[in-house]
């Protein structure tokens, strides 16, 4: 017998019929169930039999709600996960119950996810985030169907794309963007440019993650910490101070190790970058951070793509120009890097989890490279017999003359 569900026979008053109660193991509630009789032995032989039904699935517990199952969910898997992406992944199951209107977690079909994934497309919103979406809610789904919630899993057809190159929603910025952002830091900050402005430096030197560089440290007791012990400055980065939760040491890029080694030994201690609000002189959240970042940005005129952008009132859709962020930033330490040192090499660089990653955004630019090399050393006026590059690969051969 199982003992989670295990039926009770309970009296309610003189000459009721006695009930049958027992715990739900899918929502946790109370159930009730009259016996329709008043002899104990009667309803007591009634619980035993219940207990075998519930057991069997002949009968179902309860039907759980989409609310009942969330707060499971969270509870007992996206409490176990990083802060980051338990909000991913609750974001994106409560844009499931919004466009659905799913009341029950029983009632999530196969057509349904594809009716969400089409509504969120025809609201604007691109296919690599609809894709970011169906991933959460099919994990969830998932574990709803190992637990038991769901007596089957409906199958979730993710969008396809083209395989290849990866295609960013912005791109790497340039040396001349950067030095217009840095230059445009006093007009949006001018109370405190300075550190603004060692902030947007040291993204664009160091690679880091907008968070990473915010929790970047010098006690070595940080989660992620500069270490400058070794031969050679290294970050050493522990399990809960990077993205993909390992733990490990990586290369720091030698210019900004310079630029470390650069700040006076007593000056080494507390938050490598320190960004007070200057209401209060308290830290600002990392979503502030990227939003300064991005004024700065747009007052440099620094636009690295566009975006589609939703009226709630109308549902219009227009294009949008998005200016340069902490990512941008990013990826241009990642492209200067990317045409100097070799891809295994970047990725650890990057400090992404997959050489596919560094390949998809950044293996391109090899690609640039030596076609520059090529055309360098055999294009039109390299002096390597060009001209017979040329005609080769221009003029048709001569025909022939003999009898």
């Amino acid at each position: 017998m199982n003992d989670s569900i295990k039926v009770s026979v309970c009296a309610w008053g003189p000459g009721r019929c006695l009930t049958l109660t027992w715990t739900d193991p899918i929502s946790g509630k109370r159930k009730t169930r009259s016996s329709g009789s008043l002899d104990w032995r009667t309803a007591e032989r009634l619980a035993g039999e219940l207990e075998k039904e519930l057991e069997s699935g002949c009968v179902s517990p309860s039907r759980i709600t989409f609310d009942e199952f969330l707060t499971r969910y969270t509870e007992e898997k996206l409490d176990t996960l990083a802060r980051a992406s338990k909000q991913s992944a609750t974001s994106s199951l409560r844009h499931l119950k919004r466009v659905l209107g799913v009341q029950y977690l029983g009632k999530i079909s196969a057509a349904g996810v594809s009716q969400f994934a089409t509504k969120l497309r025809q609201q604007g919103m691109r296919d690599t985030t609809i894709a970011h979406h169906l991933r959460h809610v099919k994990a969830a789904l998932r574990w709803a169907g190992r637990q038991g919630l769901l007596a089957k899993v409906p199958a979730i057809e993710m969008p396809k794309r083209a395989k290849g190159q990866t295609l960013a929603r912005s791109r790497a910025i340039t040396t001349e963007e950067y030095e217009r952002m840095a230059a445009a830091v006093p007009k949006v900050r001018p109370k405190d440019s300075g550190q603004w402005a060692r902030f947007i430096e040291g993204l664009w030197l160091s690679g880091l993650r907008r968070s990473e560089a915010m929790a970047l440290t010098w006690d070595q007791d940080g989660a992620f910490c500069v270490c400058l012990l070794e031969k050679r400055p290294v970050f050493i980065i522990r399990a809960e101070g990077q993205k993909s939760g390992k733990a490990e040491t990586c290369p720091i890029a030698p210019d900004f190790a310079v630029w470390l080694l650069a700040v006076p030994p007593e000056e080494r201690q507390g938050p490598v970058f320190r960004l007070p609000s200057l209401q209060g002189g308290q830290p600002i959240t990392p979503n502030r951070v990227g939003k300064i970042v991005e004024r700065i940005s747009k007052k440099a005129g620094v636009k690295v793509g566009t975006r589609t952008k939703r009226d709630r009132k109308t549902g219009k859709t227009t294009e949008v120009p998005m200016f340069a962020g902490c990512h941008s930033l990013r990826r241009g330490f990642g492209s200067r890097w990317a045409r100097k040192v070799p891809t295994a090499i970047l990725k650890r660089m990057m400090r992404h989890s997959s050489i596919a990653t560094t390949e998809g955004y950044y293996v391109h630019l090899n690609a640039a490279d030596v076609s520059d090399e090529l055309w360098e050393k055999f294009g039109p006026g390299a002096g390597n017999n060009s001209g017979q590059l040329q005609q080769s690969s221009n003029t048709p051969p001569a025909k022939s003359t003999a009898p």
